[in-house]
């Protein structure tokens, strides 16, 4: 286990908050002095894949793909964000705040044991898991636009809170801690 590093999913349906970078800066100083690592999540990018895959049958292997290469994109526009952020695709990266490359990070991980399945119950929370998991992140803050008490992942994706591969992604990354934050209940941080 890293216990210097923090593993924090930054939900897509946070990415129309006029405060968000400020937020994601608030989050790097909270987790002083450890590192940070941020995962984008897919959000309305994403969206446009799961509909384009229903009106055109892409299947799921194609959508996996193609949903990854959104998330990239989300990731460069958190970079757009955090200007201080370094780009990273491997465990050995070692930055002091870094925002993942979803589609390089999966294509380097479908060589190791447990990779994700390419599904469409895999979205970015198991691929934020499958990171902390790779990396031996000591925590795992969800930031999403929902509140979740407790540690009872298959609750948690029963209604809806993760997605429902969550809780398996979850069982190889040992003593993490992993937490939800309703980024929408918080306070803004002051201008």
């Amino acid at each position: 286990m890293n216990e210097n590093l923090v593993i924090v999913k930054v939900g897509g349906s946070l990415f129309d908050l006029p405060d968000l970078k400020l937020r994601l800066a608030r989050c790097c100083e909270r987790a002083r002095p450890r590192r940070v690592v941020f995962v984008p999540g897919g959000g309305s990018a994403a969206n446009v894949i799961r509909s384009l895959d229903i009106t055109h049958g892409l299947g799921e292997e194609a959508a996996h793909w193609l949903a990854l290469r959104m998330v990239q994109v989300n990731g460069c526009f958190l970079k757009t964000l955090l200007a201080q952020a370094t780009i990273v695709r491997f465990p050995h990266e070692k930055p002091r705040v870094g925002i993942l490359d979803a589609y390089d990070f999966a294509r380097a991980d479908e060589a190791r044991d447990n990779h994700l399945p390419h599904i469409w119950d895999v979205t970015s929370d198991s691929l934020a898991a499958r990171v902390a998991a790779v990396f031996g992140a000591e925590e795992l803050v969800l930031l999403k636009s929902v509140s979740w008490e407790g540690s009872d992942w298959q609750a948690a994706a029963s209604a809806g809170v993760v997605d429902r591969y969550f809780p398996v992604a979850l069982r190889p990354a040992r003593d993490l801690a992993v937490r939800v934050v309703n980024s929408r209940a918080e306070q803004p941080p002051p201008p």
